[in-house]
């Protein structure tokens, strides 16, 4: 019992996945046929979280759109009308008559309607800076999400091999029960005919009593398993899941230097730290040119009154007025000169985060590969252990039966037997998950 309860603990420790609560509607899961792959794929398709980024990447690409507007003109349209009052007149000779004239400075009704339009011809670089800048951190964005995607996939697999140890293992004490309770009607008969005493009965009680209590705890962690891997589906707490058994051993682990090389070139981590210098550069680019020059044009033109024809009568008319601007930034308090230096600090900060990353991937490629060997070797052990209990309880069996051993020795064969059992199971989901870590480690996608 105490070497099944350290068998569960360490695949807790192991597989342990945080609890994370959604709510994804329309999810189709069949009971049972449940495979990793399937899981994995409806999470990525629907787990809110995912959602929310795919959200931000939208609200990225209208950044990057806005930064584009740059280059295109603003033309906008403009009416008035304008009442005038009193008149505004001067005295302007006088008539054949004799009385004075007047010319009017302004009509008394004002009226003016005008298109405009305001081009900027030429930045020196400035909006090409800044639309390269914001695809970068686009691109950043993206490998994060990804990065989400592998650790999201990371949990559901723990969990999905959490599910499949206590189902296995619920399994075999099922079979422990089975193989109790005929043995028990076995002593039994024995007691009946004086060749066993009540001892033997009352011990093989006591082993059953032991494995319900085993069983019992197996299904309450069973229940919280597979509650939380409803919850990564969107599926009720109740929903019940049975789950394909996926423990493939394989066989070839490649050499540590063909893994590295695979992991430095496939691993996000190693994409975004490269990307945060080139983010970097970019962002020193921006800085470099935004005390250049800038060139732009305008246009506007309408119809509106207020002009004098020949007679210094008001009329109406067309009009318009094109024109060049040209402006160029003389001192800015040496804001460009310190922004500089912060540029390039981070610049070269994000260099030596590359290279820590560098030698990080390689620890975490060495530490999987070795996990990953050990494994398998564990998988080959546990194979000869279970093989060698077998064959001692067949003995065990045997020799019980001709009254060599006691009932006591028969039930710790057995015990022994069904630890095997487990034992190698649990071998093959270490090994099976540690072989997931590893293409993790070299930046596979798991999902």
């Amino acid at each position: 019992m105490k070497k099944i309860n350290k068998l569960i603990i360490a695949l807790f420790l192991l597989l342990s996945a945080s609890t994370t609560y959604a709510q994804v509607n329309n999810v189709p899961v069949l009971a049972d046929s449940l495979t990793l792959s399937g899981i994995m794929n409806q999470v990525i398709t629907n787990y809110p979280l995912l959602k929310k980024a795919d959200k931000e990447l939208i609200a990225i690409d209208a950044k990057i759109g806005l930064t584009k507007t740059a280059y295109l003109p603003n033309v906008d349209f403009s009416s008035s009308y304008t009442q005038v009052g009193p008149p505004n007149k001067i005295p302007f000779g006088k008539d054949a008559a004799g009385n004075v004239k007047y010319v009017q400075l302004f009509p008394d009704n004002i009226y003016n309607a005008t298109f405009s339009v305001n081009e900027n011809v030429y930045d020196f670089g400035k909006t090409k800076n800044n639309i390269a800048f914001d695809v970068k951190n686009k691109e950043m964005v993206q490998l994060t999400v990804e990065q989400a995607k592998q650790r999201l996939s990371m949990a559901v697999m723990s969990n999905f091999y959490g599910i499949s140890f206590l189902q296995e293992a619920i399994r075999i004490k099922d079979d422990q029960l089975k193989n109790l309770n005929d043995h028990l009607q076995f002593v039994q008969k024995k007691v009946d005919t004086g060749s066993a005493t009540k001892y033997d009965i009352l011990t093989t009680k006591v082993r059953i009593s032991v494995i319900e209590n085993a069983k019992t705890d197996l299904q309450t962690a069973l229940q919280i398993q597979v509650s939380q891997l409803n919850s990564f589906i969107g599926k009720p707490q109740s929903n019940n899941i049975v789950l394909k058994k996926e423990i493939n051993v394989q066989q070839l682990v490649p050499s540590v230097d063909s893994l590295c090389n695979v992991a430095f070139a496939n691993r996000n981590e190693m994409k975004m730290a490269i990307k945060k210098e080139e983010i970097s550069k970019s962002r020193l680019d921006i800085i470099k040119v935004q005390n250049n020059p800038s060139v732009n044009a305008f246009a506007s033109g309408g119809f509106k009154n207020g002009y004098l024809d020949n007679n210094m009568q008001d009329m109406a008319s067309l009009n318009f007025a094109v024109g060049v601007g040209f402006k160029v930034p003389i001192f800015d308090a040496n804001r460009s000169k310190y922004l500089k230096i912060q540029a390039n600090a981070d610049m070269e900060g994000n260099q030596q985060e590359t290279e820590l990353t560098r030698r990080s991937i390689t620890n975490e490629v060495v530490e999987s590969r070795a996990n990953a060997l050990s494994a398998l070797k564990k998988v080959k052990q546990s194979e000869l252990q279970l093989q060698q209990a077998s064959q001692a309880y067949e003995l065990a069996e045997v020799n019980y039966k001709v009254g060599v051993i006691t009932n006591l020795d028969l039930l710790d064969s057995y015990t022994s037997l069904s630890e095997s059992k487990l034992a190698l199971f649990k071998t093959k989901i270490d090994y099976a998950v540690n072989i997931q870590r590893l293409k993790i480690a070299l930046g596979e996608k798991i999902y």
